[in-house]
């Protein structure tokens, strides 16, 4: 069957002089032939769209993108009809110092710079991850505004009290019942960081109320040895993105390591010749693992045969499509998700895998020491739950009913 030869647009008006630069550079990203063309005739499209407009390519801000995808919408356009499809070219010219790297910066309010104070204290001193950095951010931003005095010049929080922090737990386990935990949380971080800071005199996270706790009621959602393997199996490994997702899947269903670990794994991190696997947890914490054997081949027959030549930066994982550049955690959960679907199991997260890991050893004879050690727990508790799993020993606790013979 004859390849689609791609069909190349001319480019005229201010953004001409970059077209062969921006051609070459999608090739280097591994691009096809077919799709470095269409970023080609939308490269041709905005530069006679500027030229009319009397703009040169220094003006190619994101709000000026923007004005350009709202025409291109209103004239009926059905495809790139966003400034995400801008992304490649916009990161070529700025790159090599054709358009601006940024707007012109707002001023902020007080409100934003106590939270970006706020976001460097998380990052810088307590090592958070980025995720979970953005989470509290946005889970404490309604208490802020809150108590902003009505002004956006300044925040009013010397006057702030016990009753206004139960106030606030109050409102928002009444619209956010099923994550009050995590919201209760992220409060008592940011007072803790307000005390520090000054910004409050009292120390006011010993006075957000808890929400009901049972520890340990549940059991963990584990997958059977049977559906591990359908999971595996589902992947198509005569291709290089079923050899990237067999790869991923045995790495969380074997090791237990998290989704966000998985996707922060770099070249270096592993070394081949003790058989070890560098892993950076959460809070930035790093551990050193054993690499099981089934688990290095499949990352080895990746390597070879999957993960593009043309792949941005160390990480072992990459994206499927061009630009190849590191996957996300998000992606490897999605991994996750579409395989289970492929398997007839539904939609899997990937945290099943981390307890269908603790499952398998503590029936291979593990003791929850051992597991907690690699799932890298910091508390045994966190392990406790698992001793729920361990039917046989906890028949021999069990007392019996009455009436029955001892």
């Amino acid at each position: 069957m004859a390849k689609t030869k791609p069909s190349w647009p001319q480019v005229t008006g201010p953004l001409a002089q970059h077209a062969e630069g921006f051609r070459i550079e999608l090739s280097g990203l591994g691009y096809t032939p077919l799709t470095a063309a269409a970023h080609m005739r939308l490269m041709a499209h905005l530069s006679r769209w500027l030229a009319a407009k009397g703009l040169e390519t220094s003006a190619l801000t994101s709000s000026t993108a923007e004005a350009y995808f709202a025409e291109r919408r209103a004239v009926g356009y059905v495809n790139e009809r966003t400034v995400g499809a801008l992304r490649p070219l916009l990161d070529y010219l700025r790159r090599v110092g054709a358009a601006p790297t940024a707007d012109a910066a707002i001023p902020a309010s007080a409100t934003e710079q106590l939270l970006t104070r706020y976001k460097s204290y998380l990052t810088v001193e307590r090592g958070l991850a980025a995720a979970t950095v953005e989470l509290n951010v946005r889970l404490v931003r309604p208490l802020l505004f809150e108590h902003a005095g009505g002004q956006e010049s300044r925040v009013e929080l010397k006057e702030l009290t016990a009753r206004d922090i139960a106030a606030f737990v109050v409102e928002q386990s009444a619209q956010r019942p099923r994550s009050i935990k995590r919201v209760v949380t992220a409060l008592r971080s940011l007072l803790g960081f307000l005390y520090i800071e000054g910004s409050i005199d009292m120390p006011l996270a010993e006075a957000v109320p808890s929400p009901p706790s049972w520890t340990l009621t549940g059991l963990p959602k584990a997958l059977s040895e049977s559906q591990v393997a359908a999971l595996l199996v589902s992947c198509d490994a005569e291709t290089a993105t079923g050899r990237r997702d067999l790869a991923i899947l045995t790495l969380l269903a074997r090791l237990g390591l998290r989704a966000g670990e998985v996707s922060a794994l770099k070249l270096d991190d592993i070394d081949w010749r003790r058989g070890e696997l560098t892993v950076c947890g959460k809070a930035n914490r790093i551990a050193r693992l054993p690499l099981p054997s089934d688990v290095g081949e499949r990352i080895v027959g990746y390597l070879r045969d999957g993960r593009p030549s043309t792949a941005e930066g160390r990480t072992v994982f990459v994206r499927a499509q061009a630009p190849y550049r590191a996957l996300s955690s998000t992606g490897v959960t999605t991994i996750v998700a579409t395989a289970g679907r492929r398997a007839g199991l539904g939609t899997i997260g990937a945290h099943r895998l981390r307890h269908s890991a603790a499952t398998a050893m503590l029936r291979a004879g593990g003791s929850l020491r051992e597991i907690g050690d690699v799932l890298r727990h910091r508390r045994a508790m966190t392990t406790a739950i698992y001793a729920k799993l361990d039917l046989e020993a906890l028949r021999s606790l069990a007392r019996p009913w009455p009436g029955e013979p001892r």
